[in-house]
């Protein structure tokens, strides 16, 4: 099937008489006939359902088809994109453990990284994502356990060189993790080129209505945890009375490993009725982006002639630093446009207020057109180095164009930029 069908019949095909649509499972808890039985289920809950805090027959559906849709063996639904970035980590490195990651990536990311997962006593080594091959491999140390990147990075928009970066991981006996929030598996499969883990916020694209919260992690199946550098795959897990991840469950070692430590632990998993209405987002996914790319091409070329933008950032325009790689990787350029005012914060601010179409919120990816100002909302916690580091200019704006006609869109944007003469 191609990514249109699959994004209406993966994950779920109903037998003899069953409802069309997937069902909503409302129900915390599983019955069984025996005691015997519900103790098979804890020792491996990969045998039944037992408890909805990390599995739900709603939410599996969804994490079959975006499995599918990615090309991996397994994914796990999480109760947001964050979550799910922490847990990819978490599945691969403990206390004394360091990583590697672009500076490139989302503000909300940076900052899990580099303070909250520091309290864990876990290391994130940053490196930009144009770095040379050997600034690239002096950032390993022999307690690097990961290599973390963002297909397009937000707001920077810079795109991720997938393969360059799996090439260097898979040299130093590491996974690569690629966040593919923005492309989506619809413009780009990292484990295609060479990716290892891929994690999303399903909030944005996949949701594309700002009607929920939601991450998702998904494995290729592809990497050897029984290298000597992955102990908590290969070891016993005395938690489920000596269970070896790698030796029971070979390439879906690292999502089952997830799901049956880290989800059972921490219990970030969605409801089924989130699980539900992102499936109905994930079913229009791949008409959607094809029509987000076009209308943000327009976009992005109507800003180019404007003599008020000093930079418009969009990967596929053939003047963009990022196009290469872009053609290379994406079959488009997203619906995020960065682009930074002349005059700085202030009067990238003015721009912004005198918006109407476009809705000034903290969110991107909607099938609504909205903007945003990175410095002073989503990376407002990174200091004025890191927002160097990630790319924020203080003039810059992050516009996410949504699928309304293109020329209101456009009519928004000349009354704006008309009222910072």
């Amino acid at each position: 099937m191609r990514d249109e069908t699959k994004c209406l019949h993966a994950g779920y095909q109903p037998k003899n008489s069953e409802p069309r649509v997937v069902p909503i499972v409302q129900s915390t808890t599983y019955v069984y006939d025996s005691t015997d039985d519900v103790a098979a289920v804890f020792d491996d809950p990969t045998k039944s359902l037992i408890y909805s805090r990390f599995a739900n027959p709603t939410v599996m559906a969804i994490e079959d088809k975006i499995a599918t849709l990615e090309g991996g063996v397994g994914a796990m639904c999480t109760s947001s994109g964050q979550a799910a970035s922490l847990m990819a980590i978490l599945n691969i490195c403990s206390c004394g453990d360091s990583f590697i990651s672009v500076s490139q990536i989302y503000g909300g990311t940076f900052n899990l990284f580099a303070v909250t997962l520091k309290k864990f006593g876990i290391e994130c080594i940053f490196v930009d994502s144009f770095a040379s091959d050997e600034e690239i491999q002096a950032a390993f140390k022999p307690n690097t356990k990961a290599v973390f990147g963002e297909t397009i990075a937000n707001p920077a928009l810079t795109v991720f060189d997938i393969e360059r970066f799996a090439n260097i991981a898979h040299k130093n006996g590491v996974p690569l993790i690629v966040d593919n929030t923005f492309a989506t598996p619809i413009l780009c499969k990292p484990f295609a080129f060479g990716a290892d883990i891929v994690v999303h916020s399903t909030s944005k694209y996949m949701d594309g209505h700002a009607v929920q919260v939601g991450g998702v992690i998904v494995d290729s199946g592809n990497f050897n945890w029984e290298n000597g550098k992955f102990p908590d795959f290969t070891e016993l897990d005395e938690s489920y009375h000596g269970l070896s991840y790698t030796k029971s469950y070979g390439k879906m070692a690292y999502i089952l490993k997830a799901r049956m430590q880290l989800m059972r632990d921490f219990g970030a998993y969605p409801a089924a009725n989130s699980a539900f209405l992102l499936n109905l987002g994930l079913e229009t996914l791949a008409i959607r982006m094809k029509q987000y790319c076009e209308n943000a091409c327009t976009v992005a070329k109507y800003l180019q002639k404007s003599d008020k933008i000093e930079q418009v950032i969009y990967p596929w325009l053939e003047n963009d630093k990022s196009n290469a790689l872009a053609k290379k990787y994406l079959k488009g350029g997203s619906g995020v446009i960065s682009f930074i005012i002349k005059g700085g914060r202030n009067t990238a601010v003015k721009f912004m207020d005198a918006l109407e179409l476009a809705s000034n919120e903290v969110h991107v990816a909607d099938i609504r057109t909205c903007v945003l100002h990175p410095a002073s909302e989503t990376h407002r916690q990174l200091t004025d180095e890191q927002l160097k580091a990630a790319g924020i200019n203080g003039g810059m704006v992050r516009f996410s164009v949504g699928l309304e006609a293109v020329e209101d869109i456009l009519a928004d944007l000349e009354k704006a930029l008309s009222a910072i003469e």
